[in-house]
C-alpha cells in the first residue's frame, strides 16, 4: 500500500512519509534530564508532532529496558474543568490503562484501587507514589496535552505531581515530561474563586524548557523524496522553495501541502505527472480557500483580544507598532501559538506566508463576500491585470464605504489597509496572488500580487508591487520615504512590471477632494505611481 503525507493525528510510519521524530528535538540533552531525575517540559504550536513524538521517546525508553515509560493524554479531563475530583480521578484512570498498555501487568490497576479512597487533592500522588514503590525499574512519566486541563483542577495535577518529587526514583517517578502548547511558566491560572496561579508557582521543580523544532529545508525535502522514491512521481526542484516560504518548516502544514499536491488534487495521482511550482501554488490556495481545522483553529484564535494586540499594529504598520508597547504574557502567548516568530536583531513578525495571507483574508471575509467578484473589468486583452484602472475605482469605493466599512472590522485600527486587501482579493479569485509583507516597526505593507499571464508551467508571470504607507507628518516627506521603500522593495522581488505606492491619510483634516489623487514618480530610474486616499 502506498504511503501518504499524514495530517491528521500522531505519525504512523508504516502509513506516513516521516521525519523521525527522535530528531526533532535534542535527544541527548532529554535522555540526561531523564538520568538526572529531572521533571521538565516540552512545548510547541498545535500539529507540529508534540504527541509522534512523545510516542518515539516512550518506545525508544521501552526498548532500551532501563525505564518504565508511559505515555498518557490528559485531554479527556478538560470537560470537566474546574471539578477537581473528576478531572483527577480521569487522569489517574488514563495512566492506569496506558500503564497496563506497556507493562502488561496489573500493579497500576491495584495502585489505583488504594488511592481512591483517599481524598482528590492525594488521589494522585499516592497512586503514582505506590505505583513506583512497587515497580522493579524507575517511572517516566510522559503527559501530554496538560494545558488542556484548567483551573482547579490544573493546578490540583500539578501540585500533585510535584508534592511527590523529593521521594523519586523509589517511590515517585525518575522523571517527568509535561506537554503543551506552552511552557508551564506561563500559565496563568484562574482558580473558580477568582485568585491566579502561575504554572510556575504551581510546578516550580521544572528543571528545563524545550521547545519542539519545526521541519528544516533538508527535512522537508526529504519528507518529499521519500513519496518520490516510493511512487516515481517527480517535483521540479522549484517547488521547495516555495513550500518553504509557504510553511517555514510548520509539519502540518507541510504534509498538507503534499497531500493535497499528490492526492486531493486528482490528475496528479498519475504518478507520471511531473509536480510543478504552479501546482504547489494551486495547492496552498486550496488549503487556505477550504479553511482545513489548522486554518480555522488559527482564525478563531485571531478574535481573542491579546492575538488582537499583538496583531494589530502589524496590519495597521502603527506608530505603535513596537513590541515595548505590548504586553510580554501577549507576544509570549501569541508565539507559543506558533503565529508569530522572534529573532534576535529583527522586529516580530507573522511566522509564514500561509499565515500572512490567511490574516488580512480571513479579517475581510464578510466584505468580500459583499464586493463584485467578476474580475473581467479590470483585465487587459492580453490577461494581464489592469492595476491603475483597479486601483482607480478602489479609490471611489473607497471615498463612498470606507467610514461605513472600517468599522465592522475587528481589527479596526488596520481598517484602510484591510479594506484595500479585501478589494484585491478579487485578482486571487482571477487566476493570480498576492504576497505579503508585514511585521512590527516595519510602517509599512508590501503587497507583491503576481499573475500568470498563459497557463502554460513557466510563462510569463505579470508582477506589480504596492506599497501600503499611512500619512503621518507632512506628505513631502511620506512620499520620500514611500518611494524609497518602494523601490527597495521592487528590487528585492526582482523583476517586476510596476509599482504603485499608496498613502492613507486618518486625519481628517482634508476633504475628499484633497485626499483622493494619483501622480507618477521617478525614483531610482523607475516610475512610481504614488496614490493618494
Amino acid at each position: 500500500m502506498e504511503r501518504t503525507f499524514n495530517t491528521a493525528g500522531p505519525q504512523k510510519p508504516l502509513k506516513n512519509y516521516t521525519i523521525d521524530p527522535l530528531s526533532r528535538f535534542d535527544l541527548e540533552e532529554i535522555l540526561m534530564l531523564i538520568q538526572d531525575e529531572r521533571y521538565f517540559v516540552l512545548h510547541a504550536p498545535r500539529q507540529t508532532g508534540k504527541t509522534s513524538c512523545l510516542l518515539a521517546l516512550r518506545d525508544y525508553l521501552n526498548e532500551k529496558d532501563d525505564y518504565i515509560a508511559v505515555y498518557a493524554n490528559v485531554e479527556g479531563g478538560q470537560a470537566a474543568r474546574n471539578d477537581r475530583d473528576a478531572v483527577v480521578r480521569s487522569t489517574v484512570d488514563t495512566l492506569t490503562g496506558e500503564y497496563r498498555l506497556i507493562a502488561k501487568d496489573d500493579k497500576a490497576d491495584k495502585a489505583r484501587a488504594s488511592a481512591m479512597e483517599l481524598s482528590t487533592d492525594s488521589i494522585l500522588s499516592q497512586f503514582l507514589s505506590l505505583l513506583c514503590q512497587s515497580l522493579d525499574k524507575p517511572l517516566v512519566l510522559l503527559i501530554d496535552e496538560i494545558d488542556a486541563l484548567v483551573g482547579d483542577s490544573l493546578v490540583s495535577v500539578l501540585r500533585q505531581l510535584r508534592s511527590g518529587y523529593a521521594n523519586r526514583p523509589a517511590a515517585f517517578p525518575q522523571s517527568i515530561v509535561l506537554c503543551g502548547v506552552r511552557d508551564v511558566r506561563d500559565y496563568r491560572i484562574v482558580l473558580s474563586n477568582q485568585d491566579i496561579v502561575t504554572g510556575g508557582s504551581a510546578f516550580n521543580i521544572k528543571a528545563e524548557s524545550l521547545r519542539l523544532g519545526d521541519f528544516t529545508q533538508e527535512e522537508i525535502h526529504e519528507l518529499f523524496m521519500q513519496h518520490t522514491r516510493e511512487t516515481g512521481q517527480e517535483f521540479d526542484e522549484g517547488c521547495f522553495p516555495i513550500v518553504w516560504g509557504a510553511t517555514e518548516g510548520q509539519p502540518w502544514l507541510v504534509n498538507a501541502i503534499g497531500r493535497e499536491v499528490t492526492f486531493k488534487m486528482r490528475e496528479n495521482r498519475d504518478r507520471t505527472v511531473r509536480i510543478t511550482p504552479e501546482m504547489i501554488d494551486a495547492a496552498i490556495e486550496h488549503i487556505i480557500y477550504r479553511r482545513d481545522t489548522h486554518i480555522d483553529q488559527l482564525i478563531y484564535k485571531l478574535k481573542e483580544d491579546r492575538v488582537r494586540r499583538v496583531i494589530q499594529p502589524m496590519l495597521a504598520n502603527s506608530d505603535e507598532a513596537d513590541d515595548s508597547l505590548i504586553p510580554v504574557d501577549d507576544i509570549q502567548y501569541v508565539e507559543d501559538m506558533g503565529l508569530i516568530k522572534r529573532e534576535r536583531g529583527t522586529n516580530i513578525r507573522i511566522f509564514n506566508n500561509i499565515y500572512r495571507e490567511i490574516i488580512p483574508r480571513e479579517l475581510t471575509w464578510s466584505t468580500q463576500q459583499m464586493m463584485t467578484q467578476n474580475p473581467q473589468w479590470y483585465m487587459n486583452p492580453d490577461n494581464s491585470i489592469n492595476m491603475e484602472k483597479l486601483l482607480v475605482d478602489f479609490q471611489q469605493f473607497f471615498r463612498q464605504n470606507a467610514d461605513s466599512w472600517i468599522g465592522k472590522f475587528d481589527y479596526a485600527e488596520a481598517g484602510p489597509q484591510l479594506l484595500l486587501q479585501a478589494y484585491l482579493q478579487r485578482v486571487v479569485n482571477g487566476g493570480g496572488y498576492i504576497d505579503r509583507e508585514y511585521g512590527l516597526g516595519r510602517r509599512r505593507t508590501d503587497l507583491l500580487v503576481r499573475k500568470p499571464l498563459t497557463d502554460s508551467y513557466g510563462g510569463p508571470v505579470q508582477r506589480i508591487v504596492l506599497e501600503l504607507k499611512i500619512k503621518r507628518g507632512e506628505l513631502g516627506k511620506v512620499i520620500e520615504e514611500g518611494l524609497e521603500q518602494t523601490c527597495a522593495y521592487m528590487d528585492l522581488c526582482g523583476s517586476v512590471d510596476e509599482g504603485h505606492l499608496i498613502i492613507f491619510d486618518r486625519s481628517g483634516a482634508k476633504t475628499w477632494e484633497e485626499r483622493i489623487w494619483h501622480k507618477p514618480y521617478k525614483h531610482d530610474g523607475r516610475t512610481i505611481i504614488v496614490w493618494g486616499m
